[in-house]
């Protein structure tokens, strides 16, 4: 550690003192700022300014963007969620949920209950006997969405579920409530309906393009 003259660093001192003192007295001076209340009466001045010109400005550039709800509504972007739907291809029945039961497991507030069909024989079918989904207790993570293998539920753009009960059955879907088709995955998330496809199309042509083996010559 270096000792520095007592000097030495008096006047150092004393130097810096002289620039801020200087620096200090030049400084331009504006006596109306030192009228009591001037700041608020600027930051009314500010406001006003704000206020008149919002009625000339377009909503991106800082004007009025209310609307009036319901008759007018602002377009929904494509990455909005809110609650979860299940997909399905062509007809209800070809849902794409094969009851795996990924989604019930990792779901934080445990709002998503799932059964898997079985045959007659007693043996589980790949589909869902039963998929219920508790609107009251979903906390709009999207974590279901992100761990689902095989793209069948997604995070819906409709936020008008109101119900007179909070418990008992009026804020929980069965299946048969969650169920949308394909085409309006497409309709509200376009990008990601389209990315699912190429790679939908991508493995089938991957499958095609795998060589039999070949056979032997025929006697």
């Amino acid at each position: 550690m270096t000792n520095f003259p007592s000097k030495r660093k008096s006047s150092g001192i004393k130097q810096w003192d002289h620039v801020y003192t200087s620096s200090v007295q030049n400084a331009p001076s504006h006596h109306w700022l030192k009228i009591f209340g001037a700041g608020a009466l600027k930051g009314m001045v500010v406001t006003l300014k704000n206020f008149v010109t919002s009625y000339f400005r377009k909503p991106d550039q800082g004007g009025i963007f209310t609307v009036q709800y319901p008759e007018e509504r602002y377009p929904e972007i494509e990455n909005y969620r809110n609650l979860p739907f299940l997909v399905y291809d062509g007809s209800p029945d070809k849902v794409r949920c094969v009851a795996c039961g990924i989604c019930e497991r990792e779901c934080p507030p445990k709002c998503i209950y799932i059964t898997m069909e079985t045959d007659v024989a007693g043996k589980p079918v790949r589909k869902p006997a039963v998929f219920d989904i508790d609107y009251a207790v979903c906390m709009n993570c999207g974590i279901c969405e992100e761990v689902c293998p095989f793209d069948s539920i997604f995070m819906d753009h409709v936020f008008e579920i109101a119900s007179p009960r909070r418990i008992d059955t009026g804020m929980i879907r069965h299946q048969e409530d969650l169920l949308k088709s394909s085409e309006y995955l497409q309709k509200i998330r376009p990008k990601t309906a389209t990315m699912i496809d190429e790679k939908k199309r991508a493995a089938e042509e991957k499958k095609k393009a795998v060589v039999k083996p070949p056979q032997g010559p025929t006697v």
